[in-house]
């Protein structure tokens, strides 16, 4: 089987990765990464099946190359790519609504939402049409309306949102491709990573995963699900959460 992780630079994705290498069912690992990835580089020393390949999400020539390095059938896709800040981009999660900021949305639906689904267009033609086909976008807790009670950071919970609905509309197309697809988006908990590290001051320290956890426990997750659940969003311990 094929599997191709996104966002496998660092954190989830690259420990998604070398777990993933662990397992003999794997015949190609493909990483796709933005930035220099020196770690990625000394695991595809050491493994011939892993394959990294350097590639902007949000640029349409990217992702066409992409289409074309890509060999064979994909079995797994899992985009583990997302953004909350950006101290590059004076980006960081609004606390109030005078805070939004027209330019922090759209960095933050491109790429929290966007470049999801684009990605997955651009690697349809390889997606397996028989047997095993499973994708998943890692979104968050935060991007449920339903569980949404303290309000605040718009944008990021805001393109979670759609994230879920663009894939949950994306499982219902695939069904159509491949029947035993399963096509879901990810909750991983709090993982110590880039990305939540401004934030993590009041999460205790048991609720506070790190990356080698968070990748294990959403591998397992999505290893266990069954094409009729597919369209859902669901906790890094198989809970289903509402949207």
């Amino acid at each position: 089987m094929h599997v191709l992780i996104a966002g496998a630079g660092r954190g989830i994705g690259l420990a998604m990765v070398e777990q993933l290498l662990r397992e003999e069912r794997w015949r190609r690992v493909y990483a796709v990464h933005r930035s220099e990835a020196p770690e990625l580089a000394a695991l595809a020393g050491q493994d011939a099946r892993l394959q990294c390949l350097q590639v902007d999400q949000s640029s349409d020539a990217a992702l066409a190359e992409l289409r074309g390095a890509v060999d064979g059938e994909l079995n797994w896709v899992i985009n583990t790519a997302g953004m909350l800040h950006s101290e590059r981009l004076g980006i960081g999660p609004e606390k109030a609504l005078q805070h939004l900021d027209r330019r922090a949305l759209q960095e933050l639906f491109s790429t929290n939402a966007i470049n999801h689904a684009l990605l997955v267009q651009a690697l349809h033609p390889h997606l397996s049409r028989r047997g095993e086909l499973k994708l998943a976008s890692l979104s968050a807790r935060v991007g449920s309306i339903g569980d949404n009670r303290l309000g605040g950071w718009y944008a990021y919970r805001a393109s979670k949102a759609a994230l879920n609905q663009l894939m949950h509309t994306l499982a219902i197309e695939l069904r159509r491709h491949n029947k035993q697809s399963v096509c879901v988006t990810l909750h991983p908990g709090t993982t110590d990573t880039v990305l939540s590290r401004p934030f993590q001051q009041r999460v205790p320290p048991e609720q506070l995963f790190s990356a080698e956890r968070a990748a294990r426990q959403l591998l397992h997750v999505l290893d266990d699900l069954n094409p009729d659940q597919t369209g859902g969003f669901f906790a890094w311990d198989g809970q289903s959460i509402p949207w």
